[in-house]
This record gives C-alpha cells, sequence and structure tokens, in this order.
C-alpha cells in the first residue's frame, strides 16, 4: 500500500516496481515486487478491507488524475510514444531508441499536454 506525505497508509493504493522501489531496473525485482503488491492486494480483498463499489468506469481514474494536474498516458498515448521510439530508431538503422527523460515520454505520448 501508499502512505500519505504524513506517513499514512491510503487504504486500497497499491504500487509495484519503480513508484515502489525506485529506478532499479532489474526485472526480477519488479517482478518479485509485482507478486507481493498483488498478493497483498488480494489478501486485502478476501479479507474485506478494501472499499467496494458498483461504479467501474475506467475515465474515473482519468478524471480523478485530471483534477490533480497530474498527466496519464493512455493505451492510446502508448501507442504514440512506441511508435516515436521506433521511428527515432529507424533513424539511427536500429529497432527503437528508448526514451528515457520524463518530459519527452509525456510530449511523445501525448504532444496536447503543456509540460
Amino acid at each position: 500500500m501508499l502512505t500519505e506525505p504524513g506517513g499514512d497508509i491510503v487504504p486500497g493504493l497499491y504500487a509495484t516496481g519503480w513508484i515502489k522501489r525506485g529506478p532499479i531496473g532489474l526485472i526480477g525485482n519488479t517482478k518479485s515486487d509485482a507478486k507481493d503488491t498483488t498478493t497483498m492486494l488480494i489478501d486485502d480483498f478476501r479479507n474485506g478491507s478494501l472499499e467496494l463499489t458498483d461504479k467501474r468506469d475506467p475515465q474515473d481514474i482519468l478524471d480523478l488524475l485530471a483534477s490533480k494536474n497530474v498527466n496519464a498516458t493512455t493505451w492510446e498515448g502508448w501507442h504514440n510514444l512506441d511508435a516515436h521510439e521506433r521511428a527515432l530508431g529507424e533513424a539511427e538503422g536500429r529497432g527503437r531508441r528508448k526514451v528515457v527523460e520524463w518530459n519527452d515520454m509525456v510530449t511523445a505520448s501525448h504532444p496536447e499536454y503543456e509540460i
């Protein structure tokens, strides 16, 4: 689970990968993080500590993030970034050139965002 800046646990909010540990970059660590987080999520579901709702519109999370000025990447945005990385790689005779800077990733995935 994630914690608020004051250290309080935020119920129903989970993290894995780099957001959990930082940019370690090792797949083994990321996979074990994902397994640990999934186990915690399933345990919380089974013991009834998750607040369930019938409202499951994916747009709700995008609206929440937008209300907090968080630029989220959509599936379409991922495809934009993927195409951009492939084009960069093709220009260098490679399969792709990975974009690693956050602002560059956001710009490539969603050019309409102002950074």
